[in-house]
């Protein structure tokens, strides 16, 4: 089952201790944040038969969780992802050349151009800008 609109500090136990008043609870899955570790707000919970299932989507539907109001739903398979989507850059087996069309981007688009087509030429850092301006250099 899908448990959505979790409250974030909702735990693994106590999502198996509300669940069991439908069924038997086989397992509760919280998702989390890859960067923080925070929970998602989402959770999966697994039933051990159809019946209690179908029968906390009645029960919980709507109920109040630690002030939030859950969404209980039957859990969707994942659609494929399509090659290339998501996922680390580096993948295992080296280096895959861009696909056909593929052009490489010309200098003027990664430099800043002036409106005479020149690249603006850097004046130095701030500070090196104010001192100039104070007769240091």
């Amino acid at each position: 089952m899908f448990v959505g609109n979790l409250s974030f500090d909702v735990t693994r136990e106590e999502l198996i201790q509300a669940f069991s008043a439908a069924g038997k609870v086989v397992d509760a899955k919280v998702p989390t944040d890859r960067e923080t570790g925070r929970p998602r707000g989402f959770a999966f919970v697994e039933f051990d038969s159809d019946e209690a299932a179908e029968k906390s989507i009645s029960m919980m539907n709507g109920r109040d969780l630690k002030g939030r109001p859950l969404r209980v739903n039957e859990a969707e398979n994942r659609p494929p992802r399509a090659p290339g989507m998501g996922g680390p850059s580096f993948r295992p087996g080296g280096y895959r050349p861009p696909g056909p069309g593929y052009s490489a981007p010309s200098f003027s688009e990664f430099t800043p151009m002036d409106d005479r087509g020149r690249p603006f030429k850097s004046k130095g850092s701030r500070r090196n800008i104010r001192r100039r301006k104070r007769g240091f250099d």
